[in-house]
């Protein structure tokens, strides 16, 4: 009695359900997730809000992000600094994102960021050039990787402006079934 570790206070749990979609449980399993990464420097009382970010090279070497060729890119894209090294926030809202319970919608946002290699909020012909060599780990020909780029951007750009808008993304995204099913992390 009396012994138990308070990890966070009631209202910083209140606001990671809040704004993420998961349970009190669920966050808790991911703190730890997080800080097995490197107890070292994670401590174990978050009441009072420690500025901890760790390094890309621990979060990319996660079981879940390991295999992924976006590896680097998701934990860019989710990192606060831009950089993947990441927060606890940066961290849990990653997992949120890629959870099974997030809408399409959020998800198509995220991917879309993902595959805007450059950051000028459009997928441009060497973004599609960067993911489809990624998606195939490299296999295609460079004739091939131009003939799918610019069939996808025949098929999916809705404005004729050359490039993927992320509305045009979106567009795309919501005729392919197999997105939601593909684009998830399972905690």
């Amino acid at each position: 009695m009396g012994n138990k570790q308070t990890i966070f206070t009631a209202q910083q749990l209140d606001a990671y359900q809040d704004c993420t979609y998961f349970t009190r449980k669920e966050i808790l399993r991911l703190f730890y997730r997080y800080r097995d990464l490197a107890p070292q420097l994670v401590p174990l009382d978050y009441t009072n809000q420690p500025d901890v970010k760790l390094p890309y090279e621990l979060i990319g070497s996660m079981p879940e992000l390991k295999d992924n060729p976006f590896r680097q890119r998701i934990a860019e894209v989710f990192s606060e600094d831009g950089e993947g090294n990441m927060t606890l926030d940066d961290f849990l809202d990653m997992f949120s994102v890629l959870s099974e319970m997030a809408p399409r919608d959020l998800k198509a946002y995220y991917a879309f960021k993902i595959y805007d290699f450059n950051n000028d909020d459009f997928i441009c012909k060497s973004d599609l050039e960067k993911t489809l060599n990624k998606l195939t780990r490299n296999e295609l020909t460079e004739d091939e990787v131009k003939m799918v780029c610019e069939k996808v951007i025949d098929e999916a750009d809705l404005d004729n402006d050359g490039r993927l808008s992320l509305e045009d993304f979106q567009h795309m995204i919501n005729r392919a079934p197999d997105f939601l099913s593909t684009f998830h992390i399972r905690i």
